[in-house]
């Protein structure tokens, strides 16, 4: 993330602890944020670098049980519950050969050159984008 950004400016002055899911202040304040994080600015630094993150990961692209595409996340859960995460904390991640046997959230690193550039998917939308020379499971 850049530095002087921040992803809960959105909420600023809200006092959260007194919304209920169905009040219309909570449901103006998700959309807020969908549309703060969904626009999130990305790390100029970042386009071009050659990267070996950890993270989780979400199947896009699933056959049986190979894997050919998947978003990248930084903390368990993310994607699955709403809102996901900023785009610029999801890389939208391809392998040129698929992936046997990756499960959703599993733990993985991920190592090639990062591309600044959004990719919208059913799951959330990425501000970086990664053809992956190396995924392997973190341990």
């Amino acid at each position: 993330m850049p530095k002087n950004w921040d992803p809960m400016a959105p909420l600023k002055g809200l006092k959260l602890d007194n919304l209920r899911d169905g009040d219309p202040r909570a449901i103006d304040a998700l959309e807020k944020i969908r549309e703060a994080w969904s626009n999130a600015p990305i790390e100029p630094a970042l386009n071009g670098a050659r990267i070996r993150l950890p993270g989780f990961v979400i199947p896009l692209d699933k056959v049986g049980d190979k894997v050919s595409e998947f978003l990248f996340v930084p903390y368990f859960g993310a994607c699955i519950h709403t809102p996901p995460p900023p785009s610029n904390q999801i890389i939208h991640v391809t392998v040129s050969k698929p992936i046997t046997g990756m499960r959703t959230m599993d733990t993985m690193w991920v190592s090639g050159v990062m591309h600044a550039g959004k990719v919208d998917t059913e799951m959330g939308q990425a501000g970086y984008q990664l053809k992956a020379e190396v995924v392997v499971p973190y341990k």
